[in-house]
């Protein structure tokens, strides 16, 4: 344990001796006072998706008590369009484990991410954090299992173009610098990141990069390493406001939106998942996909149209999911095949020591490789409300549980060919495929609603104000009205290209 404290990069964990799910509110006020805090700062996700601040001076140990303690008022009414004005106060909790110390902060500060109550002192029902909570509780209830998440975050970083060593157009996979121009600042953001308690699994350049108007475009993607589906939404919430706030720094832009131009790689944001009962993965079974797992991609299968509706959240999002590029437009799922909406990665059952064999003076590693299968999601994006999203993805594969013919939808909806492939098109002709606009999607969750709805996971409300804020686009026809007109097209990317 000590070894594994010193190299925590978050810096709390490493002064106060204890990993961040133990962290007491006397060992906050401790750090604070042994460290010379001087900020404390209250972060929420707000009904746009990004994190809002309330900043505090510490004016003394009986003010800061009171804070960590009562947390403090906001305005609900401001924050989400479900709460009146009329009677709109909420209350913001920290929360202790999620505290880490503010990388861009001149004076030392101290953040957490706070949890929304109501007027009576409980958990507000509709507030994204709390729906997450209830969705993976509901799961563990009825599976008798935890439910674990990661997202791999893609986003564009757009600077001057210098000219100098050109990528090579929609070649950018993996490259390297200085090919790659954004490296040194990925790696930053990662380092951060980590910093404020993220798990990150690596980052990389990704395959979209093209020039535009005298300015580069450089895709790049930040993985994370699956964790308890609550803390997954609380990483990716922060990496987004860190990635923005370093680029602000450095003088670039960056966006998560899920397409800025036509012809070029969208960007998504795939969520993997994995099941996990007394610490054990559940996903494989004697080197197989298991039971478990097909359970969990059926429920998936069957509420994949609904899924949109928290995952894909404006009308840009469905100029992305296109046929014939690599986000999916089809209901189906397969063993490492980038063509389908669910992906059962390349895992690590080829029962061979492949460590032993690359270096040959190492001995026998023995290591259990089925701890690291998962199964990805792939088509949300960066629009999204990530709570409602990984609550989304909760209810579906609960809900694989609660469905009698869950083993048989999944075999009937596996695919292991390129259904892109014109000689796979009959494979296509019977194959569900997800909505193309908005207006669909919300028609789709109205459909479905109950079941997210059910064991109290989403609140009526949370749903209805999905459903409208998705028809107030009025988008059924939008990909057919603009198709080939790029000043409208340019438009729309104007006004969704800070999305999420």
């Amino acid at each position: 344990m000590e070894k594994q404290l010193k190299l925590n990069p978050n810096v709390l964990v490493a002064a106060i001796g204890k990993p961040a799910k133990e962290f007491t509110k006397a060992d906050i006020i401790n750090y604070v006072c042994e460290n010379g805090i001087r900020i404390i700062n209250f972060m929420y996700p707000a009904a746009d998706g990004r994190l809002k601040t309330l900043n505090f001076v510490i004016n003394n140990l009986d003010y800061l008590e009171t804070i960590l303690t009562c947390g403090e008022r906001v305005d609900g009414s401001s924050l989400f369009p479900f709460i009146e004005a009329g009677s709109s106060d909420l209350y913001v909790v920290p929360r202790f484990s999620t505290a880490f110390i503010d990388p861009f902060a001149e004076i030392p500060t101290l953040t957490m991410l706070c949890s929304y109550f109501n007027k009576d002192g409980q958990p507000l029902e509709s507030s994204p954090e709390y729906t997450l909570r209830k969705a993976c509780r509901a799961f563990k209830e009825v599976t008798g299992m935890e439910f674990h998440a990661m997202g791999e975050l893609e986003y564009y970083v757009i600077a001057p173009d210098n000219g100098l060593f050109p990528a090579t157009d929609q070649k950018g996979y993996h490259e390297s610098a200085p090919y790659s121009k954004f490296m040194e600042f990925r790696t930053q953001c990662m380092a951060y990141i980590a910093q404020a308690g993220g798990q990150i699994k690596y980052g990389h350049s990704e395959v979209g990069n093209f020039t535009l108007d005298g300015n580069v475009y450089e895709q790049n993607e930040i993985e994370f390493l699956p964790v308890n589906a609550e803390d997954a939404a609380d990483q990716l919430m922060v990496a987004k406001w860190i990635i923005r706030n370093l680029a602000h720094e450095y003088g670039l832009d960056v966006t998560f939106a899920p397409k800025i131009t036509t012809g070029k790689a969208g960007s998504g944001l795939h969520i993997h998942m994995k099941i996990v009962k007394d610490g054990q993965n559940q996903m494989l079974s004697n080197g197989v996909l298991s039971e478990t797992a097909r359970k969990a991609i059926a429920g998936m299968m069957e509420l994949a149209p609904s899924i949109t509706s928290f995952g894909n959240t404006n009308p840009m999002s469905y100029f992305r999911l296109v046929p014939h590029q690599e986000a999916p437009t089809n209901v189906c799922w397969g063993d490492r095949n980038r063509s389908v909406l669910v992906r059962v990665p390349l895992g690590w059952s080829a029962n061979s020591d492949m460590c032993r064999i690359a270096n040959p003076l190492e001995p026998a590693s023995n290591y259990d490789t089925t701890q690291k299968q998962t199964v990805e999601m792939r088509s949300p994006d960066g629009s999204a409300d990530l709570y409602q999203l990984i609550a989304g993805l909760a209810v579906a594969c609960r809900y694989g549980f609660e469905m009698e013919n869950a083993l048989e939808l999944a075999e009937k909806t596996y695919v292991n060919v390129n259904i892109h492939q014109k000689e796979h098109e009959d494979k296509v002709k019977n194959l569900a495929q997800l909505p193309d606009s908005c207006s669909a999607s919300a028609d789709c969750l109205q459909k479905q609603r109950a079941i997210f709805e059910k064991h109290n996971v989403f609140s009526p409300a949370m749903i209805d104000g999905i459903i409208s804020k998705l028809r107030s686009y009025n988008d059924s026809t939008l990909r057919a009205d603009i198709d080939g007109n790029q000043e409208q097209m340019l438009e729309l990317v104007r006004r969704y290209f800070h999305c999420g």
